[in-house]
């Protein structure tokens, strides 16, 4: 195929993602007309990267605080629709389905908000107690390769629940999901995560970086990151706070509370850096679900 064939191609996908269609729908009609599987997801990568600087380059038009879809979900800056809750109003407390979960802390820019009684301590320690038999040592993604691999920057110990895996983790995803307004599905599966005293997690972003060589295979199992739940399961006697360094903000692991933030573009831009510091003393368990674009396979 000419040169000026796959730029078009690349046009076109730079707008639909513009537009907000999910990337693993763009693949799946690429495919639909004949395109080979791993030439579309390189080419996608390439769409996803000039969509991020073009978005950088120019001005976003301005959303107002609190605007909501008729959906519930959120629509960004950019355009896109996002997970989020429904703070429309000022309200102190979001319904979430089994139960009214407080609203301690909500800011826009980048949207971060802490939620009080997301879990009860009932919840907290039966989730603790299933996770144990199954923790090991905690990876990152190699964006290199597209998959997973020991790093120093995370020391904790870490496992994951399967979609649906039983009724505890069902109930909480049918929570995540009415809090966020965003579909079970478009989330990754629940991972808990236990931190000893030393333990950390470097400062680092959710979002997979486009540019990197394996970033086609893993977007093509749903789509870029586009938002965070962190779960307080049980938190520590010192340290241990998940930290924004550009920020300046700390926010501390107390047990039942939720965390969220969202990053609209996979850019520093959106300010979403984030750490957990070091555990000082006791433990710290959480459990943390990644929310995707599309459906996640």
């Amino acid at each position: 195929m000419a040169n000026a064939d796959y730029r078009n191609i690349t046009q076109w996908l730079v707008q639909q993602l513009r537009a907000g269609q999910p990337t693993h729908a763009l693949l799946q009609s690429m495919c639909d007309r004949g395109w080979n599987r791993d030439l579309a997801m390189g080419l996608i990568a390439e769409a996803m990267g000039e969509r991020s600087v073009a978005t950088d380059a120019s001005p976003a038009p301005a959303v107002a605080s609190g605007q909501v879809l008729e959906e519930s979900a959120a629509q960004s800056a950019t355009g896109r629709r996002m997970p989020a809750p429904a703070l429309d109003g000022g309200a102190m407390s979001i319904d979430a389905g089994d139960r009214k979960v407080s609203v301690l802390v909500s800011m826009p820019d980048p949207q971060i908000v802490m939620f009080a009684d997301f879990l009860s301590k009932n919840e907290c320690d039966r989730l603790v107690e299933t996770a144990k038999p199954r923790m090991q040592r905690s990876l990152t993604t190699d964006m290199k390769t597209g998959h997973n691999k020991l790093d120093a920057v995370r020391t904790s110990r870490g496992m994951f629940f399967r979609r649906d895996e039983n009724p505890l983790v069902r109930s909480i995803e049918a929570r995540i999901a009415q809090l966020l307004s965003w579909p079970v599905e478009n989330g990754e599966h629940l991972q808990v995560l236990h931190y000893r005293p030393g333990d950390r997690y470097e400062p680092h972003y959710d979002y997979f970086d486009p540019a990197g060589e394996g970033s086609a295979a893993i977007l093509a199992r749903g789509g870029q990151r586009i938002a965070t739940l962190l779960i307080y399961l049980r938190e520590p006697e010192r340290g241990g706070e998940t930290t924004f360094p550009d920020l300046g903000l700390r926010f501390a692991a107390k047990r039942g509370c939720a965390l969220f933030f969202s990053y609209d573009r996979p850019h520093p831009s959106t300010k979403t850096l984030h750490g957990g510091a070091p555990v000082i003393a006791g433990e710290k368990w959480v459990a943390t679900k990644w929310l995707r674009e599309g459906v996640f396979e």
